[in-house]
């Protein structure tokens, strides 16, 4: 059912457009006496969660028990992270994803279904995990809060990813990743209806239907001023409400470029990307637009490790981004890979392929990659000042940027909040 749809191409929702259309929707469902909110972490803070989750509580007050943010792998949220993402959220109602330990397992997908729907990229059942908080906490209301963006593991981010892998455990989240990785990234980005979202569809119908879950999604994206604007808000609790934005985010977060791309600069928000783990968003965006031969350079200031848990960080470090062919070598010749699929998959998402170079710049502080750790899994190394004196950073506009020298170059602000191709790469 929908509670509430709004918008377009044109539509430009403000905190109180958000505040109103949340409360119209929570006036149809009627009253509840128990509220998990699950929005996403602070790596998705563009997304106005933050503030959809501030106004849940506004709205349900005491009713509004638990906070669970949806960290999937990531590192739980600091409490200056959670002051600036949700506000007046009291902080005693959040509670940390343990995603090794903290789950339980509703059923299996089975794996003739896996199979099918993966046309044979893998032969393996899928566990349907959430945390245990969403089965045992006895809420009568579980609002999935969060932003529809195209994703390199789903294809489309959010609906029952969210749940899935944001409140999933380690065995699901590492399946689900290898799933997409071995059915090939680029056959899935920016579409809503591939074999991931099958199965999670799957798991939604057949095990976790009993689950009160209603589904609040943004779409998120920058305006031709590049700024930040929300173009909906959809709310319901079926994948109508997710197909109504996925299909707003196509046209809103996917960029067809005319001619492919030889060189293309990434800045990666400090405050949102310290590891390559988020950071290669900056190579799953765009690797459908760049040039064969063409080049990525990546200005990280913050980035201070690979992966955000500190097994995936050792396997990255152990076996690096040196594309599919080895990594599906290493994976079938080694047990740890195996048991880390998740940390497999990324390993591929990672890697151009050998079809363009990829230079990293990160900070210079203390805590911030070297270049030896930079070059030892596979990528390229530069100066980050050098670079952004190269480039001329503060003078660089969204988009294609002719140097003083007269060379071209495409700069994106931001790669979580959209994705770039060229026709060639990219079948509809």
């Amino acid at each position: 059912m929908i509670y509430y749809s709004k918008g377009s191409v044109e539509t430009s929702l403000s905190a109180e457009d958000l505040r109103k259309g949340l409360f119209e929707a929570f006036e149809k469902m009627g009253e509840k006496q128990k509220v998990l909110a699950v929005p996403p972490d602070f790596t998705r803070f563009p997304s106005r969660a933050g503030e959809l989750t501030e106004f849940t509580w506004e709205y349900y007050g005491e009713k509004l028990t638990d906070v669970l943010p949806a960290l999937g792998t990531h590192t739980p949220m600091t409490d200056e992270q959670i002051s600036k993402m949700y506000g007046k959220t009291p902080r005693n109602l959040f509670r940390d994803h343990d995603w090794r330990n903290d789950v339980v397992t509703l059923g299996y997908v089975p794996a003739e279904y896996v199979k099918e729907v993966s046309e044979s990229a893998v032969d393996f059942s899928w566990p349907v995990q959430v945390n245990k908080l969403l089965q045992e906490g006895g809420h009568d209301l579980i609002l999935s809060i969060g932003q529809v963006v195209p994703h390199e593991v789903v294809g489309m981010a959010n609906y029952n990813k969210n749940i899935f892998v944001g409140t999933g455990g380690a065995e699901g989240i590492n399946k689900s990743h290898f799933i997409g990785a071995a059915y090939g990234m680029e056959k899935m980005m920016g579409r809503a209806n591939t074999p991931v979202r099958k199965v999670f569809n799957y798991a939604t119908e057949h095990f976790a239907s009993h689950l009160p879950i209603v589904y609040v999604q943004t779409v998120v994206g920058l305006n031709k001023k590049g700024c930040l604007q929300t173009y909906g808000l959809f709310i319901g609790d079926d994948f109508e409400v997710f197909d109504r934005a996925a299909s707003l985010s196509l046209q809103v977060n996917f960029e067809m470029v005319d001619k492919p791309l030889k060189k293309v600069l990434v800045w990666l928000d400090p405050t949102e990307f310290k590891s390559t783990w988020l950071g290669n968003k900056s190579i799953y965006r765009t690797r459908m637009a760049i040039a064969d031969g063409g080049e990525l350079i990546v200005l990280a200031p913050a980035l201070k490790e690979f992966g955000e848990d500190k097994e995936i960080d050792r396997l990255i470090r152990k076996y690096g981004y040196f594309g599919t062919p080895a990594t599906l070598k290493a994976t079938s010749e080694n047990k740890e890979l195996q048991d880390n699929l998740g940390a497999a998959a990324h390993l591929i998402h990672g890697s151009s392929e050998g079809r363009f170079s990829i230079t990293y710049c990160p900070g210079k502080g203390a805590e911030n990659l070297s270049r030896r750790e930079i070059e030892s899994v596979g990528f390229q190394w530069a100066d980050i000042d050098e670079m952004m004196e190269k480039y001329n950073f503060s003078s660089l506009k969204e988009g294609f940027n002719t140097l003083s020298n007269g060379e071209e170059i495409f700069y994106i602000s931001n790669p979580a909040l959209g994705l770039w191709a060229h026709r060639d790469r990219f079948e509809r």
